[in-house]
């Protein structure tokens, strides 16, 4: 399993890490989108990826217009934070909380931003639909949702993001470096985190 030291995650105060951003927003409010629109398929670094950063990194894609591209990497979990204690760091009752929700590194870029993945069965007032039954949120509005079991069944809290200028994502594909494949319910939030890279590279499509 491929994920940052414990340390990393450890050194930031959980308060940080429950920030949340306006970028949000930004993923919601899209420009016109490219021929080629990536938003709502899976990234996939092949062995040519030159940055070890994304070795090896599936990564969903929540926005790919004419400003550039979002992504949140799916194969990098990092530790468990017990949810009572999120929940109290949110001033959300959580005395009958149990259990913990495993943080996943999204990408190097606002590393402390929290964002929730998830199933489109849940929407709130800050949700953003996707494609294909996938959802993001990131106001604290979800976790009061999780906390009395009215949540998404299925969700991943990420950490940061990968982003990408106009024109940048278009060359570093047109390198090798990144290949887009179709994405599924199964590969974005099933706990397989070593199996998602070898079962995303299997649906990349032969050119002859």
């Amino acid at each position: 399993m491929t994920g940052l030291p414990r340390a990393t995650l450890a050194a930031v105060g959980v308060t940080v890490l429950l920030a949340v951003a306006g970028i949000g927003a930004r993923a919601a409010a899209q420009r016109p989108s490219p021929s080629g629109d990536l938003t709502g398929q899976l990234l996939v670094a092949t062995p040519l990826m030159p940055d070890p950063t994304f070795m090896r990194t599936v990564i969903y894609m929540v926005r790919h217009d004419s400003g550039g591209a979002m992504g949140l990497v799916l194969n990098r979990p990092m530790v468990e934070i017990p949810l009572a204690r999120v929940l109290e760091q949110l001033g959300i009752e959580s005395k009958d909380a149990s259990g913990t929700i495993r943080t996943h590194y999204g990408g190097p870029v606002e590393r402390t931003r929290g964002f929730m993945l998830h199933t489109a069965d849940y929407v709130g007032a800050s949700t953003v639909l996707i494609k294909d039954g996938v959802a993001m949120t990131w106001q604290p509005e979800i976790w009061r949702a999780i906390a009395d079991g009215t949540g998404p069944r299925r969700r991943l809290f990420i950490l940061g993001h990968s982003g990408w200028a106009p024109g940048q994502l278009e060359a570093e594909m047109g390198a090798g470096h990144w290949v887009a494949v179709p994405a599924d319910e199964a590969l974005v939030f099933d706990e397989d985190y070593d199996g998602k890279w070898p079962r995303a590279m299997a649906r990349r499509r032969i050119n002859l």
